[in-house]
């Protein structure tokens, strides 16, 4: 989705010359009288190889709400409602003056990132005005001059983590006409080329008592609801020191590209002996590959207590599996073809949460919360500062978070965010990534 950024500021700081810049043409009149621009004003902007939406407001001045100076400032309110990130624009040639300062305040009260633009910042006397722009308290300035096009470099690197990386983006089209790739894993003997036998309505694959019958990943096509479906059977995964034979260690490579390659993975437990040791390597194993995840109790029609079963297993995969908190814990039976649909409801579920995109805005809504209830430790005698969080990409959800001293947050902290992550936005059982990230100050001269 295409990122709304909206420019603000005091009357006459350039804003509309700024516009003009971004989007490659003069579609906002620019004159030295303060005032000109009064609706909000929309383009198509271009910075490098950043694309976005660019809106241009009125000059934010004290009025009535009645006036005409009152309801142009409602326009530019709005325009911070719905953007992604502000650029909150100064003169750096006049420097800090007074009717900048309740209007910093508010940029910085609306929990939006805010990104300080010190324009006129060509010559000397320009950039002895970007420094007093440290003192409005919205981080470091980026000195640029909109009319020369001077410093959009920097612009550039400052709206970057707003979108994602290039190196990150995938196909993430969900094409409805896609099969899914779902693979089903385990330990020996779990059952799962039965229950795959079952899900495709033959005796398509190879089963029995013994342990280890399957060797290759075998891949199946099917069809759900409607929905084309790609199942691959795999190996049973016994601990590494186990595994000696040659062949078997093959297969068990051939299992480990399956899931690689899959969007969801069932982990399926055998529901007499459910969680052993290898059951929950092969949980950590789903969620360092990223993969969407559900948890399969197979065997269901041999427990005798299932209702007080499934709530005590449920109960050891919150307590057992914290990396995965939420994941759906679904009993089922390949033999009897019992709790399918179930079982295919959840892996649309996850999947679904797997793809999110959570809005900047909302994100650093959340993140303002959360740093108020619990800020981040000091580290020698100085408080870690985090200014604000992005989602860098989706499949699983990856979000950069933005500040100075990252490099010494606790991992506490780091798991503290990506659980209120989890909780805030409704992502049960998806492998969260997040990348601290360290801005760097344009002032620094070891930089330059």
């Amino acid at each position: 989705m295409t990122a709304t950024v909206a420019i603000v500021g005091r009357p006459n700081v350039g804003k509309s010359t700024l516009f003009n810049r971004l989007v490659g043409k003069k579609l906002a009149l620019v004159d030295d009288r303060p005032g000109v621009t009064r609706d909000r004003r929309e383009g198509e902007a271009k910075l490098g190889d950043l694309e976005f939406r660019i809106i241009d407001t009125a000059g934010l001045e004290e009025a009535t709400e009645e006036s005409l100076l009152g309801r142009m400032r409602a326009q530019t309110e709005a325009a911070i409602a719905d953007a992604d990130v502000i650029l909150f624009v100064v003169d750096a040639r006049a420097g800090i003056l007074p009717a900048d300062r309740p209007f910093a305040e508010m940029v910085r009260r609306s929990g939006k990132p805010v990104i300080l633009i010190a324009n006129k910042a060509e010559g000397g006397s320009g950039m002895a005005g970007a420094y007093d722009a440290f003192s409005l308290g919205l981080g470091d300035p980026v000195p640029l001059s909109a009319e020369h096009g001077e410093g959009m470099a920097d612009l550039f690197e400052s709206l970057m983590p707003y979108f994602p990386d290039p190196n990150d983006m995938e196909d993430e089209e969900d094409d409805p006409n896609k099969p899914l790739q779902v693979a089903i894993v385990g330990r020996p003997n779990a059952g799962k080329s039965t229950l795959i036998n079952r899900m495709v309505g033959e005796e398509r694959l190879l089963t029995g008592p013994e342990a280890g019958i399957t060797r290759d990943s075998i891949s199946l096509d099917w069809e759900w609801r409607g929905r084309p479906i790609k199942l691959f059977d795999t190996a049973g995964l016994r601990k590494r020191a186990r595994v000696e034979d040659k062949l078997e260690k093959l297969s068990v490579a051939d299992a480990l590209r399956a899931v690689r390659f899959a969007e969801v993975v069932v982990v399926l437990l055998d529901a007499t002996i459910p969680f052993e040791k290898q059951d929950l390597s092969i949980v950590d194993l789903v969620e360092q590959e990223g993969r969407a995840l559900v948890i399969g109790l197979n065997k269901w029609d041999l427990v005798a207590d299932q209702q007080g079963l499934l709530k005590d297993l449920k109960e050891k995969a919150t307590r057992l599996l914290p990396q995965v908190r939420g994941a759906p814990v679904v009993p089922l039976s390949g033999l009897a073809g019992s709790g399918i649909d179930p079982l295919m409801k959840a892996v649309f579920q996850v999947y679904e949460k797997w793809n999110t995109r959570i809005p900047t805005a909302k994100l650093n809504q959340w993140l303002s919360e959360a740093l108020e209830a619990n800020p981040p430790p000091a580290v020698s005698g100085r408080r870690i500062k985090i200014r604000y969080m992005t989602q860098v990409k989706s499949r699983p959800p990856h979000f950069a978070v933005f500040g100075n001293q990252l490099d010494a947050l606790p991992k506490s902290y780091t798991r503290y965010l990506v659980n209120g992550l989890r909780e805030a936005f409704d992502l049960p059982g998806t492998p969260i990534r997040v990348s601290l990230r360290m801005g760097q100050n344009p002032f620094d001269k070891e930089r330059k």
